[in-house]
C-alpha cells in the first residue's frame, strides 16, 4: 500500500467524522461520499425511503463496472449520539489525531470501514470487475428504511452480487483477529398475566397475577438448545417484570414480562415463538389469563457458506496481519442480516471496543492495514473470475 492510499483513507475518514450524522440526519456524509465516488468513476444513485412507522432515511447505491465478478460493500454513515459531551476530551465531531490514534464519533463504527474500502477501490482497475457500494444512514436505530429496502431496490434493478463485505468493526482486540460469517437472530416479546385487582386484606376477592407471573419466568429459565457448529447456545433473558403498582396494599390487576432471545440457526422467529408458547402452556395460570405477543420485528439468524471467497479473504488478512482470523457469529445484529437474503456476506472491519463510547477512536495503523486487506482481497477476488 502506498502512502497516498493511506492518506486518502485518513482524509476521507476525517471528513466523514466531521459530518454529525446522528440517525437519521445525513448531515452531508452521503453528499461527501457521492462526490468522492463519482470522482472515481462510480455511477451513484441516491434513494430516500420512508413509511412503515419510521422516519425518512437517505441511502446511497454506487456501481462501477459492468462485467466480471460482482463485489458488494455495505455499510452505514449514521452514528449514535455522542452522549454527555463532558465525557469527551474534545468535540466528538472534530476529528483529532493523538498518539497514533484518530478520535471522533463514528471512527470505529463504522466510517473507517467505508473510508478504507473507498481508498482500496480507488486502486483497482475499472475493468477488473464490478464494484458496488450500498450505504445507508439508518443502521443504528430503527433500520426500517435503510439497508433492507436498499437491497430490495438493488435486487429489482438487477444489481446482483457474488460476494459481499460489510465493513462493521469485526475485530475483537487486534486487526483481523476475527471476521463474522453469520449472526444470531433476535426476538423480543412480552407476556402479560391478567388477574383481578383487589385489596390485599381480601385476597379471596381478587386474583393476584404475581404467582403465575413468577411461574412463567421459571418456565422460561431453561435450556433452549446447546448450540451448533458455528453458533453458541440460544439464550433467553428476561429484561423486565412490571406490574405498575406503586403501593403495597393493592393486589395488581396484571403484570408483564419482557424478554429478548438471541438465537442460532436451529430456529426461525416462528419456531421460536412456538417454543415460548409451549413453555407458557406448562404454567398453572390459577384462574388468570396469559397472553404473549412478539415485540417489534424479529431479526433472523444467518450463516454464510464457507466458500473459496471466504478463503481468499482469510488469506488477505493473514498476508497483512500474519494471523488467520477466527470465524465468528458472536455479537448483536447488523445489516448483514438483510444482505444475506440475496447472497453470501461476511463482516470484516476494524477493532471495535471503543465504538459507541466517549472518545471513540481507531489506530491509524489499523486503518492502513484494513485498506491493504480490502485491496488484496479485491485483486484476488476479481482475478478468480478472469
Amino acid at each position: 500500500m502506498t502512502s497516498d492510499q493511506s492518506g486518502n483513507a485518513v482524509g476521507l475518514l476525517k471528513q466523514l467524522i466531521a459530518c454529525p450524522s446522528v440517525t437519521p440526519a445525513e448531515a452531508g456524509a452521503l453528499d461527501l461520499l457521492e462526490a468522492e465516488l463519482t470522482g472515481l468513476g462510480f455511477a451513484v444513485t441516491r434513494l430516500a425511503f420512508d413509511g412503515d412507522g419510521s422516519y425518512r432515511v437517505d441511502n446511497l447505491f454506487a456501481v462501477r463496472g459492468t462485467a466480471g465478478r460482482r463485489l458488494l460493500f455495505a455499510g452505514h454513515t449514521d452514528v449514535v449520539p455522542p452522549g454527555d459531551l463532558a465525557n469527551w476530551t474534545a468535540d466528538p465531531f472534530t476529528p483529532r489525531e493523538a498518539d497514533g490514534k484518530l478520535y471522533g464519533r463514528g471512527a470505529a463504527d463504522m466510517k473507517s470501514g467505508i473510508a478504507a474500502f473507498v481508498a482500496a477501490a480507488a486502486t483497482i482497475p475499472v475493468d477488473a470487475g464490478t464494484v458496488m457500494l450500498a450505504i445507508t444512514n439508518d443502521e443504528e436505530a430503527d433500520a426500517i428504511n435503510g439497508t433492507e429496502k436498499l437491497m430490495a431496490w438493488a435486487e429489482q434493478n438487477q444489481h446482483h452480487f457474488d460476494f459481499a463485505i460489510v465493513g462493521e468493526p469485526s475485530s475483537a482486540e487486534t486487526l483481523g483477529d476475527s471476521i463474522k460469517i453469520g449472526r444470531r437472530g433476535s426476538l423480543s416479546g412480552a407476556i402479560t398475566v391478567t388477574g383481578t385487582q383487589g385489596h390485599v386484606a381480601y385476597p379471596d376477592r381478587a386474583n393476584n397475577p404475581m404467582p403465575a407471573l413468577a411461574r412463567v419466568v421459571t418456565a422460561l429459565d431453561t435450556t433452549i438448545d446447546t448450540g451448533t457448529e458455528h453458533f453458541p447456545a440460544t439464550n433467553l433473558e428476561v429484561t423486565s417484570i412490571d406490574v405498575g403498582n406503586a403501593i403495597s396494599n393493592v393486589i395488581p390487576a396484571a403484570g408483564t414480562i419482557r424478554f429478548n432471545v438471541r438465537y442460532n440457526d436451529l430456529w426461525t422467529p416462528d419456531t421460536l415463538a412456538d417454543w415460548v408458547r409451549a413453555r407458557i402452556a406448562t404454567v398453572d395460570a390459577a384462574g388468570a389469563t396469559i397472553s404473549f405477543a412478539i415485540s417489534g420485528v424479529p431479526s433472523r439468524s444467518f450463516l454464510s457458506p464457507l466458500s473459496g471467497d471466504v478463503d481468499v479473504l482469510i488469506g488477505a488478512i493473514a498476508a497483512v496481519t500474519g494471523q488467520r482470523p477466527q470465524l465468528s457469529t458472536g455479537g448483536g445484529t447488523s445489516d448483514a442480516r438483510f444482505i444475506a437474503q440475496y447472497g453470501p456476506v461476511v463482516e470484516c472491519g476494524l477493532v471495535g471496543p471503543s465504538m459507541h463510547k466517549a472518545d471513540e477512536h481507531i489506530a491509524l495503523s489499523d486503518l492502513d492495514g484494513l485498506v491493504e486487506i480490502y485491496r488484496r482481497f479485491m485483486v484476488a477476488f476479481f482475478e478468480a473470475g478472469a
